[in-house]
């Protein structure tokens, strides 16, 4: 143990995150610190321990042949600590810990808690609403929800729902539409953080290339979705996010076209621990209503296509 007090812990660890992940950048977000502070950790450390420990390359950090050892229990010591300080942290087993983006919590799962209370009387929720994706291995996030790609290093991802987009406007706004050429006359309210465009959709309605007018630019979805409902425009919006308020009645979704992005929500855990049963209860009952969700928003009629009136 006396080795430990010739290398600073936190070299050790930007050492580790950069190895693990490749880059300087992904170690300082994992970190919560500065690229150039790992830089400037990794060097300290490897002056320390007398051996470079990484080759620069365009590609970014290699770990160097003989560093790959070190690496190695390093990963694995770190991990050990972390799950040391999870179980401390998680100290009543009954509750779970869901990591959500604050949409997500408050345009779909609010309304929905009652009834996996009912079913769960013996789990307690605490929900982290949050966009940042939490370090599965150091907090006391049990599980995350996401959208994206998937493919997130050094975490478990399980496919939950496709995402796809589709325009939503007041009941208002929508009875005056016929074919979907119609949307390009009505104002745009834009959430500017999406990860998609209103040209997937368009492409999708046979419009690729057409503009839409903006009318507002919000930087959350949620605001955005508020501004449709007041009708103020017609948004972009996908199931998660508007399938509540089209099934309530205060947005109607025309023409029934829908456009996959590309992107998916998915389930997010740690790669190394094991799921709790609470883990497994929590994502089988949000998979039974998402299912649920897509039914009866499939089941609701379209007005779309209606021809004019004849004079």
């Amino acid at each position: 143990m006396k080795e430990l007090n010739t290398v600073h812990l936190n070299g050790l660890r930007a050492a580790e995150a950069a190895g693990r992940l490749g880059s300087l950048a992904a170690a300082a977000d994992e970190l919560g610190v500065t690229p150039g502070a790992v830089s400037q950790q990794i060097a300290k450390t490897e002056a320390q321990l007398g051996r470079t420990l990484f080759e620069r390359s365009p590609r970014g950090l290699v770990v160097t042949d003989s560093a790959r050892p070190l690496m190695m229990r390093l990963s694995n010591a770190f991990a050990e600590l972390a799950e040391a300080v999870a179980q401390v942290r998680r100290r009543d087993e009954s509750v779970l810990t869901v990591s959500v983006a604050p949409v997500f919590a408050a345009r779909w799962l609010v309304y929905r808690l009652n009834r996996f209370a009912e079913r769960h009387p013996e789990i307690r929720l605490r929900i982290d609403a949050t966009t940042r994706l939490a370090n599965l291995e150091t907090s006391d996030v049990d599980l995350a929800i996401r959208v994206g790609a998937g493919g997130w290093p050094s975490v478990r991802s399980e496919l939950l729902l496709e995402q796809e987009v589709f325009p939503v406007c007041s009941p208002a706004l929508a009875a005056g539409l016929r074919v979907p050429a119609d949307i390009l006359r009505l104002p745009a309210v834009i959430d500017e953080h999406a990860m998609f465009s209103w040209e997937v959709w368009l492409k999708a309605a046979g419009l690729s290339g057409a503009q839409m007018t903006v009318r507002h630019t919000f930087n959350d979805a949620s605001l955005a979705l508020d501004a449709a409902i007041a009708g103020q425009g017609v948004m972009i919006a996908w199931q998660t996010l508007a399938g509540y308020a089209v099934m309530k009645g205060s947005l109607v979704a025309p023409f029934g076209i829908r456009a996959k992005t590309g992107f998916a929500h998915y389930f997010v855990t740690s790669a190394s621990r094991r799921e709790s049963k609470a883990v497994i209860a929590f994502k089988q009952w949000v998979r039974e209503e998402v299912e649920e969700g897509m039914r009866e928003l499939d089941s609701i009629p379209v007005p779309s296509a209606v021809p004019p009136s004849s004079p």
